[in-house]
């Protein structure tokens, strides 16, 4: 034998499951602590992996908007007269006071009905 001979197998390779992520760490000279530096890897790949996925989600977000100024789908006129306007249904209001206290049911149902009638031209 040669120098090789007291040599002992110390790498560590983990693999998480659910992402597929793998790390292997072969640094250290005890298999405890090529345990624990793979594992510090891991953690780190891991929240990248996590903050990769939440800025793509962001971005999403971002992106669907789309609606800038001008595009709302409600308008609320308080003066001089008073209404509230669905821009979309053209569901109107004369009373903007009940919506802002909650009484939306008029508009919900007219959405309802336009998201149907939208649905049934994507068809035709």
């Amino acid at each position: 034998g040669g120098q090789s001979v007291n040599t002992t197998d110390s790498a560590v390779r983990m693999t998480h499951l659910p992402t597929g992520i793998v790390v292997s760490c072969q640094n250290e000279k005890s298999q405890i602590q090529n345990r624990a530096a793979a594992m510090r890897v891991m953690q780190s790949r891991l929240l990248a992996h996590r903050r990769a996925e939440e800025q793509a989600k962001m971005n999403a977000l971002k992106s669907d908007g789309g609606n800038s100024w001008g595009s709302q789908m409600r308008s609320y006129v308080l003066h001089p007269y008073q209404m509230v306007k669905d821009l979309r249904t053209e569901h109107e209001v004369g009373n903007p006071q009940s919506v802002l206290d909650g009484d939306i049911d008029g508009f919900l149902e007219a959405g309802i009905r336009w998201r149907k009638q939208q649905e049934q031209q994507e068809q035709n």
